[in-house]
């Protein structure tokens, strides 16, 4: 058995008539703008960099704001079985949990959404087809974003003519 590699097996890249290698670079494969050139002296954000930065950030964070969600609402006090209107609408009352809460979900979405990015982009070969689901993406993030967030900080932990048993015990009697 031999272990040589035949040279038919690997072939270098293809040029086409401009003299530019398509299909050069990680995550080309079947897309269109596999090989355009590079832009010379245009310096602009390199927005790949920055996303993969950021779900390595957002993942480190992620780690912490999501165990410590899971002590406080499974392992302290009373565990799953006092989680109800009550237990949250107690827990937002406290602006360290509304925070907390808001930067697990801003950093989750946007993490979440920075990954199916990536999806799109390895996957729709066809430009219009990523360019639909990259912007549905776009609205749907955008859209959860602003509706996660009005809940946190739009909740009434009291709101008037609630059911007392259902209500945390600060509300008192109204």
């Amino acid at each position: 058995m031999s272990t040589d590699i035949s040279t038919d097996a690997i072939q270098p890249p293809r040029s086409s008539n401009d003299g530019h290698v398509r299909g050069a670079g990680p995550n080309t494969a079947g897309r269109s703008d596999a090989g355009r050139p590079k832009q010379r002296g245009f310096r602009g954000i390199n927005w790949e960099k920055w996303g993969w930065v950021y779900m390595r950030a957002s993942g480190t964070i992620l780690i912490v704001l999501i165990f410590g969600h899971l002590f406080v609402n499974l392992f302290a006090g009373e565990g799953v079985n006092a989680i109800d209107f009550a237990f949250v609408a107690g827990k937002w009352a406290d602006p360290f949990w509304v925070v907390w809460d808001t930067a697990l979900l801003w950093l989750a979405l946007i993490h979440g959404s920075n990954g199916m990015r990536t999806l799109v982009n390895d996957y729709a070969n066809n430009t219009t087809l990523r360019k639909i689901l990259l912007g549905a993406l776009a609205v749907s993030t955008v859209v959860l974003l602003i509706l996660g967030t009005l809940v946190i900080y739009t909740l009434d932990p009291c709101p008037p003519g609630g059911d007392q048993s259902l209500l945390p015990n600060f509300c008192g009697a109204k």
